[in-house]
């Protein structure tokens, strides 16, 4: 993954000069596999636009090329171009009337365009013929997955991978097909015969990790991305994955060892600062967390993950005013978190802006009525204000929504009382005893008079002597 970082950081600056030249008005003249590597790298990118011009930049400086013709073929498929896409496509044909990679592109498009029959159909016409009957399976096994026929899928990458061991993507996506048809316990056999057959696979290790992180098996997965840097010591991925096994031990100590190796291989992506900010953050060092949420947002612009982190951190260390701005950069990306209205709502309030902070309650209990946190912030803020009856009709709304939740009928219980309505109160209070009977000292944090707590401790230990 290094390597391939590299690669793509000089991909990128091949692209820049490209871009430079287009917009100074005199784009230079570059080899046909420079255009290649740059379109390729804007198709990554997802910059099919970028990734047209090239091809426009491309065709008039090689107008022959057959090369180009095809990738711009599939530049305007991926737009949905499609009938110009097919002209280019038949172009190229001309030129090299079998050209395996013109056939595959046709079968592409024509599954692009849902004609999954048409597609098979023509591929399977080509299979005698092709010098490359691997690939013509793996394209056979994408467009049987589109179609959502994972067996068959499943048939072509193995055949795949019998023709060529070391074809990566075909590794890959028979475990997504694997998976679709819930034989997750067959890709851990399958990937295990792969690695009899080739103990050095870094590929088939790398799976069978995967595999075993999908079902659980955490400690399995972790010897198995160990064998995989013990075969590519610069496997980056491996690196992360095992981090990732570790958060969900809550080692965030081993985890950030091993997220630090991966962005030690040249591996800066924002998926690695944001996992190393979260680690950071579980083990409160909250200002070293903030710096790596803060590198992610930066590779990703629209990492709501990370915004949130940030704001997270700095209501940790009691600065909800600076909070607020980041968890509302947060809610703008994803608009429909809850967890995103809650923050505000919570932060708001501390800093006494109420009307905003109730706005913000509310919104998170349409996205989410179901979350137990918000009926109990909600009604406090009421509580608080001394609007106890507003907040007694809140927690009763929640306990409509989830009747099974003790802590609910426990608030219920501590806003019955402070209101004088014992007698409701107590039947609440039986109801969250039999629920969670452990749950009862939250009762406690509501009425600290010694006296108050004593009544409510006898009623609680006849109710459990009774059990």
């Amino acid at each position: 993954m290094a390597r391939k970082n590299k690669r793509q950081n000089e991909d990128r600056d091949m692209a820049r000069k490209f871009e430079e030249g287009v917009k100074s008005g005199s784009p230079i003249f570059l080899d046909v596999h420079v255009y290649e590597i740059i379109i390729h790298y804007y198709i990554e990118q997802s910059k099919l636009r970028k990734a047209h011009k090239a091809c426009e930049v491309a065709m008039e400086q090689h107008p022959f090329s057959t090369e180009m013709m095809l990738l711009r073929a599939q530049v305007l498929s991926q737009m949905g171009q499609y009938d110009q896409a097919i002209e280019w496509l038949e172009k190229a044909e001309l030129y090299q009337p079998n050209d395996t990679d013109a056939k595959l592109l046709r079968a592409n498009i024509m599954a692009q365009q849902e004609d999954f029959e048409g597609a098979i159909q023509h591929l399977e016409e080509i299979l005698p013929i092709s010098e490359e009957p691997d690939e013509v399976h793996f394209h056979l096994g994408l467009v049987y997955q589109d179609w959502g026929k994972f067996e068959q899928s499943i048939e072509h990458f193995k055949e795949t991978i019998r023709l060529n061991p070391n074809h990566e993507e075909a590794v890959f996506e028979i475990s997504y097909s694997l998976e679709a048809t819930g034989k997750l316990e067959e890709s851990i056999s399958y990937y295990q015969v792969l690695i009899d057959a080739n103990p050095y696979s870094h590929l088939a290790w790398f799976c069978l990790g995967v595999g075993y992180f999908k079902l659980g098996k955490l400690e399995e997965a972790i010897q198995a991305y160990e064998y995989v840097i013990a075969i590519d010591e610069q496997y980056s991925s491996a690196y992360y994955n095992i981090g990732e096994c570790y958060i969900y031990q809550d080692l965030y100590d081993k985890a950030l060892q091993f997220f630090e190796q991966t962005i030690a291989l040249d591996d800066k992506g924002a998926d690695v600062c944001y996992n190393i900010a979260f680690c950071h953050e579980r083990l409160g060092n909250y200002i070293k967390a903030i710096e790596f949420y803060k590198k992610a947002s930066k590779q990703d612009p629209f990492f709501h993950e990370a915004f949130f982190g940030i704001g997270k951190c700095l209501e940790a260390q009691d600065k909800s005013y600076e909070s607020i701005h980041f968890f509302k950069r947060a809610v703008k990306l994803d608009q429909a978190n809850s967890d995103y209205w809650l923050a505000i709502a919570n932060a708001e309030y501390k800093i006494g802006n109420v009307i905003s902070s109730l706005e913000a309650f509310e919104e998170a209990c349409v996205l989410e009525p179901n979350n137990a946190d918000v009926w109990k912030n909600w009604s406090f803020v009421h509580y608080e204000m001394g609007d106890t009856e507003k907040a007694i009709n809140l927690v009763m709304t929640g306990i409509e929504e989830m009747p099974a939740n003790a802590e609910l009928y426990y608030r219920a219980v501590a806003y019955l009382i402070t209101a004088g309505q014992y007698k409701e109160a107590f039947i609440y209070l039986e109801n969250a005893l039999t629920l969670d009977f452990d749950k009862h000292t939250v009762l406690f944090e509501f009425f600290p008079k010694l006296e108050t707590q004593k009544a409510l401790y006898q009623i609680i230990d006849k109710y459990r002597n009774q059990q």
